[in-house]
């Protein structure tokens, strides 16, 4: 095959070399880690970004549809939030005792979540989906756990997976895994065990019917005595104001949010029913920074502006709009055995199949080379955030198009991946439907 480099990307491999000497992965995040992109032919390190756009150190400019793993909802650098961080920034960061921020922010969450009746904080998601099953336990008074989704990396969750290396065999043992897909799974586990799962931890997302999905697993859990929880940390703040448990009607015990709720600002939050969050004073769930003062200003300046401006109907309205025209590319080079199109508009992914004649890592990878190539930044993923506009949503559709083109082009003739300059991406594992790559 004939390939045209129409970016490069040295200064990324210089960086690259200079940190993996003193960074395990050269990245404090696995998804961000250049073993997730198209080796010599993808971005590694960022050098700037403002609204749906980011800049590499190599001054190559790209569309992002990743934004920061969905943690950034309204775009880079937003102004009303950016004030809000450089205001609280003059009066300091992190301070001997809490401060009226904390507060402020919980009662507005109690306000918009439908879950809410109290709010902890901490700083990623898995912090808290780990608080929610510490808190589970301690109300049940039971141990075991079922997983439907991806949780994170704390011991409870990632020795369900193959990256469970560390972890002891009797946490691993602890934990289940099911499909929320699948109630009648569910209920076969909880009928397996009886009277000794905790807690359901759900991520309401990838749903082929989430409506009925979750609603048969609310039931579950009220028969069984187990606490429901929703992982929210990618839907909250995203599908709606209230996150999925608001879009879909279906009120969990206790709920999970983080990314979305403060624009990028490393900020999380546990929340749910008054007598399960009381045990917070007994369980040990404490952290230096779960107070730090510009996360805090930053998330109550994105919540309120999603609360008057229609940020998430900007969100469903442009995301809907690029799934139509992606999947008319996908038609229109008939290729539906191997590319789809699923999940909310809010936050869409392009699901990548194995076939004619290729594995799904290498469909998976080349997309993911020619997106990059013609300057649309992803991982698979359809993320967009409110400054996507309409320039950004005629240059990814065109970038598509280009993709699916060549594509086409290139499945006439057997033997893709021999041909690729560059080896196919492998997962780091999979947690959730075939061929869609975790965000965390």
């Amino acid at each position: 095959m004939e390939y045209t480099l129409d970016k490069q990307f040295a200064l990324s491999s210089q960086w690259l070399k200079r940190a993996l000497a003193t960074i395990p992965t050269g990245s404090q995040t696995f998804s961000k880690s250049h073993i997730q992109f198209p080796d010599g032919h993808a971005p590694l390190f960022v050098d700037g970004a403002r609204g749906a756009h980011f800049t590499d150190v190599d001054g190559n400019e790209f569309i992002d549809l990743v934004m920061g793993l969905a943690a950034i909802g309204l775009g880079y650098c937003d102004v009303d939030v950016d004030a809000a961080i450089r205001d609280q920034l003059d009066r300091g960061i992190s301070f001997s005792l809490p401060t009226r921020l904390e507060a402020e922010l919980a009662e507005l969450i109690v306000e918009v979540v439908p879950s809410a009746e109290m709010v902890r904080f901490a700083k990623n998601g898995s912090d808290v989906t780990s608080a929610a099953v510490r808190l589970a336990r301690a109300h049940t008074g039971r141990e075991r756990v079922l997983a439907c989704g991806y949780h994170g990396w704390h011991d409870w969750y990632i020795g369900t997976t193959t990256r469970d290396l560390g972890v002891p065999g009797g946490v691993r043992a602890l934990t289940d895994k099911a499909s929320a897909n699948d109630p009648d799974a569910i209920a076969a586990k909880l009928a397996e065990y009886p009277d000794a799962y905790a807690a359901i931890v759900v991520e309401p997302m990838l749903l082929d019917d989430p409506k009925a999905s979750l609603s048969a697993i609310r039931a579950l859990a009220d028969r069984w005595g187990v606490v429901l929880i929703f992982d929210e940390v990618v839907t909250g703040f995203r599908f709606a104001l209230g996150g999925a448990q608001q879009l879909y009607g279906v009120t969990p015990d206790l709920t999970c949010l983080g990314k979305s709720m403060a624009n990028g600002m490393p900020l999380s939050a546990v929340t749910g029913r008054r007598d399960i969050m009381g045990l917070m004073g007994d369980i040990f769930f404490s952290g230096t920074f779960g107070g730090e003062a510009l996360s805090l200003a930053a998330a109550l300046a994105t919540i309120r502006k999603i609360r008057k401006q229609g940020i998430i109907e900007h969100l469903w309205t442009m995301g809907g709009r690029l799934q139509v025209q992606l999947r008319q590319t996908i038609q229109k080079y008939r290729l539906e055995d191997l590319l789809s199109v699923i999940n909310e508009p809010c936050l869409g992914f392009i699901a990548v199949s194995e076939g004619r004649g290729n594995s799904q890592e290498v469909n998976r990878t080349f997309m993911l080379a020619e997106m990059i190539r013609h300057g649309v930044f992803m991982n698979g993923s359809l993320t967009i955030c409110h400054a996507f506009d309409e320039e950004d949503l005629r240059r990814v559709a065109e970038s598509f198009d280009s993709f699916a083109e060549s594509f086409s082009r290139e499945l006439e003739i057997p033997g893709l991946g021999a041909r690729l300059p560059y080896p196919p991406i492998m997962p780091i594992f999979t947690v959730r439907p075939p061929n869609i790559e975790k965000e965390g």
